[in-house]
């Protein structure tokens, strides 16, 4: 049984790595890229600029070392109905750098987001139609050098 399983996922692997050296299988289109998710980013952005001072936890490491993976904790877990937890990098050239939307689930939200430079994050929790906003600055470092 174990010589058909790994024939058969030869067959396919050969078949896909075909496909791709032909042009036939691309990802001509990535999600950010697409018109629905700038005009996602577009919302949050226009949010953003008409939020209040929020009072939940953000937590973002003032210098990341690595700009691929920069650790956010956004615990809004203290508000009621909350529908959506947004992460937006001032600098990044679609801002929007994630978006959770929640429903009858807890406000919390620990992810990794990619950053191009050194700028301000907005965490954004929108909870019974309202939008609030915690800004920090996160620096981001070449080797972690601080420079």
């Amino acid at each position: 049984m174990e010589r058909r399983l790994f024939l058969k996922s030869a067959i396919a692997a050969s078949s896909v790595a075909t496909a791709v050296g032909a042009g036939l299988l691309t990802p001509s289109t990535v999600f950010a890229a697409s018109a629905k998710f700038k005009d996602l980013s577009g919302v949050a952005v226009s949010n953003a600029a008409g939020a209040s001072e929020g009072s939940f936890k953000f937590k973002a490491p003032k210098i990341a070392e690595n700009g691929a993976v920069v650790p956010m904790e956004v615990n809004a877990s203290k508000i009621d109905n909350v529908s959506n937890v947004s992460l937006l990098v001032a600098n990044n050239a679609t801002q929007l750098a994630a978006s959770f939307n929640l429903s009858g689930a807890l406000g919390f939200v620990s992810t990794r987001i990619k950053m191009g430079k050194t700028s301000k994050v907005h965490a954004l929790v929108t909870a019974g139609g309202a939008t609030t906003r915690v800004t920090k600055e996160v620096k981001v470092t070449i080797g972690g050098c601080g420079g």
